[in-house]
């Protein structure tokens, strides 16, 4: 809801009431509307959504799949009201440029269609059906699965449109749903339930989108032991907390801190495929302005090719540049900015100290390439701001090596390398701890149905019942 520039950060289920009082909060130039909450209103909540899970359980699983897909479609119409008000609301709230916010709608919102919805359920439970009955099975069993009574997602809010995908995913499990959206992704699950309350009062009733400041123990605490199933994201202590206040016999799905890497073959280092794999780059580094756990940190670049790596880095550093035109950066917080500050200044010291470094940067934009004539890393504080460290390699077989201090972190591998290439490379990335390599032209959005930091995203909702 738009009201005098504010956004309201919560949708509620039939019934349920506002506390009395609201707080104001700032943040990417918006005012964004929480309640206050209390540890007993939350519980009221929580008791309100496990109550409407029960007209949930009797809707077939394609009916659900169905509205869900009808809403998400609102958000990819051009003259659906409901996408106009997100891509009002979005730049105030995430603190992305207006053009990046169309973007990110798109690439989320493609997700939400009930086509590749439907996908998603074949794909991790067989069928749509195991959710409504028991199915025959192999070698004469029969099972179904059950989502949860009540599913928490706690969700940071670094991109925007993790915490709607997040709710569709645990109704399309007739899962009701409390969701804690960080503060930059407030938008498009509140929406999102607008929609879902339009389209059927059943599905709208068994999700709410509740705002309130991350570390509240309190709110927290009485969320998370309602729940039967919770869902975590955010950083690594973020997700610690949670699972230690979640109790024991509650099925907890932490998605912690993760990195992405990516690294360029010596055979696209020629020719035209040179600047279109500059251009790719530069796009999968541009897209969320590297908040995603999927944008790409660190990019080698092979050596042997045509075009040498810092010449190469160089091509990336004039691509960024110009997707300035059509992909403005967004805004940066205080932090942020002393962030990129910090890392320019570094290079420029280590230059002019005689190391092997090439600086690149925006004048009036923060986008910055770092070139490192070294190969292994030591990881420190990610940043935004489209920042990215460019290194060589000899040849790409040597990067599991390479990112090994990544292990337990990394996530997604870009890889700009000829097909015939892309599996061995990718059979070494893998062993490495990735969980996922894609093109550079795909990193930034993966399909619905991807293995979240390899595992079946409907799969850690469910339980299967064996008969």
């Amino acid at each position: 809801m738009r009201r005098e520039g504010r956004f309201d950060a919560w949708r509620l289920p039939g019934g349920v009431t506002c506390p009395a009082g609201v707080s104001v909060d700032g943040h990417g130039g918006a005012e964004v509307v929480r309640v206050r909450a209390t540890a007993a209103w939350v519980e009221t909540v929580c008791e309100a959504l496990m109550g409407a899970g029960e007209a949930l359980a009797d809707i077939p699983a394609r009916e659900i799949a169905r509205a869900l897909g009808r809403v998400g479609e609102r958000f990819l119409d051009e003259d659906d009201p409901l996408r106009r008000r997100a891509l009002e609301i979005l730049p105030g709230t995430s603190g992305l440029s207006p053009e990046m916010c169309r973007v990110v709608l798109d690439g989320m919102a493609r997700d939400w269609t009930e086509e590749r919805l439907n996908v998603l359920l074949a794909r991790e439970l067989g069928a749509a059906e195991a959710l409504d009955d028991f199915l025959e099975g192999a070698a004469d069993t029969r099972a179904r699965a059950v989502g949860p009574a009540l599913c928490a997602q706690v969700v940071s809010g670094s991109v925007p449109g993790v915490s709607a995908t997040a709710l569709a995913r645990s109704l399309l499990v007739k899962g009701p749903t409390l969701v804690k959206p960080g503060l930059g992704d407030v938008a498009l699950p509140v929406l999102f339930a607008e929609g879902l309350a339009e389209m059927d009062p059943r599905l709208g009733d068994a999700v709410a989108v509740v705002y309130w400041p991350g570390g509240s123990r309190e709110l927290e605490t009485v969320a998370l032991e309602a729940a039967d199933v919770v869902v975590a994201y955010g950083s690594d202590e973020t997700v610690r907390s949670l699972r230690d206040l979640s109790p024991p016999t509650t099925r907890f799905v932490g998605y912690h801190h993760r990195v992405s890497v990516g690294a360029v073959g010596r055979e696209t280092l020629s020719g035209e495929q040179t600047v279109r794999a500059a251009t790719e780059v530069a796009e999968a580094i541009a897209v969320f302005d590297q908040r995603g756990c999927v944008s790409p940190q660190w990019v080698w670049v092979e050596e042997g090719g045509a075009v040498a790596p810092d010449a190469f880095a160089e091509m990336v550093a004039v691509a960024l540049e110009a997707i300035e035109d059509r992909w403005p950066t967004g805004r940066l917080d205080m932090d942020e900015a002393a962030a990129v500050q910090q890392i320019r200044g570094s290079a420029e010291l280590l230059r002019a100290a005689g190391r092997n470094v090439r600086l690149w940067q925006g004048a009036t934009s923060p986008w910055t390439v770092v070139y490192e004539g070294g190969t292994a890393i030591e990881p420190g504080r990610m940043c935004v701001g489209r920042v990215v460290r460019m290194r060589r390699i000899e040849t790409l077989e040597a990067l599991p090596e390479a990112i090994a201090a990544l292990r337990g972190h990394l996530q997604t591998v870009a890889l700009a390398v000829r097909r015939d290439r892309f599996d061995r490379v990718a059979a070494a990335v893998a062993s490495a701890g990735a969980s996922r390599v894609a093109p550079f032209a795909e990193v930034a959005f993966p399909p619905a149905w991807w293995r979240q930091d390899g595992r079946g995203v409907l799969q850690e909702l469910v339980t299967w019942v064996d008969a």
